[in-house]
């Protein structure tokens, strides 16, 4: 695990963008392709505006993405896919791009995206950490063992609130309790890990992540087992470190 502390959100998101860019780079060259996995959330907003203007030949980049609400749909202001869509997917319309799609039968689309993502070896997964330590919607006490791409999972209180804060629903009650998320197991398959951490109210989660006891109850903590995992944090999210 690699820790890079920045002064500011947008040179995290650069500094992010940049390593990131380098191990697409390198897998287009290596392999005529890249697979990636592409998070969602406040986190994102800064190394996805950098990411976005690298001088990369999207259409040798296959894309997945890492959660969606139960119930949703891409109309929804808080729906994942209609924040990729609109951030990511128009802007460098990769070669393949895997919707997790959240108002279909849930079971049924795990199993369709899980027999997708068999077949394409991922390179580089951009993700980030919750208030809550969580890893994708793998809240706590998280799963460290299914096998499985993707799954059902119960989000708890503290994940909902911090959708809420974040500006994403008007009230608790209006965010979703469940969702169809990546596992740890399939986030940890991936070669390289690019993991972006700004602000304040970030910094209990980093410092568990990066210092603390490797734990179900902390399900981010797992990413120090990784070996080639890159935390980049800002110096408000680093605040607690030792």
């Amino acid at each position: 695990m690699e820790v890079i502390i920045s002064e500011s959100k947008e040179v995290l998101g650069a500094t992010a963008a940049f390593k990131g860019a380098q191990f697409i780079q390198k897998s287009i060259e290596e392999n005529g392709r890249a697979n990636i996995i592409v998070a969602t959330g406040a986190s994102q907003f800064e190394m996805l505006n950098e990411l976005i203007q690298k001088n990369i030949d999207w259409s040798k980049v296959y894309c997945f993405h890492l959660d969606e609400y139960i119930g949703m749909t891409i109309e929804h202001p808080a729906s994942f896919r209609k924040y990729l869509k609109e951030r990511f997917v128009e802007k460098v319309n990769p070669k393949e791009f895997h919707y997790v799609n959240g108002d279909v039968n849930p079971t049924e689309e795990c199993e369709r995206l899980n027999n997708i993502i068999a077949q394409y070896p991922i390179d580089v997964a951009f993700v980030g950490i919750g208030e809550n330590g969580h890893l994708a919607f793998n809240d706590p006490p998280a799963d460290f063992d299914i096998e499985e791409p993707y799954i059902i999972v119960n989000l708890d209180e503290a994940c909902r609130k911090q959708q809420m804060g974040e500006g994403w629903f008007n009230s608790l009650e209006d965010v979703p309790e469940q969702a169809i998320s990546m596992t740890i197991q399939q986030i940890l398959k991936s070669k390289n890990i690019i993991c972006s951490v700004p602000d304040a109210r970030k910094s209990n989660a980093a410092k568990n992540a990066i210092e603390g006891e490797i734990t179900p109850m902390l399900p981010s903590s797992i990413l120090q087992k990784h070996d080639s995992t890159w935390i980049y944090l800002d110096k408000e999210s680093a605040t607690l470190l030792k």
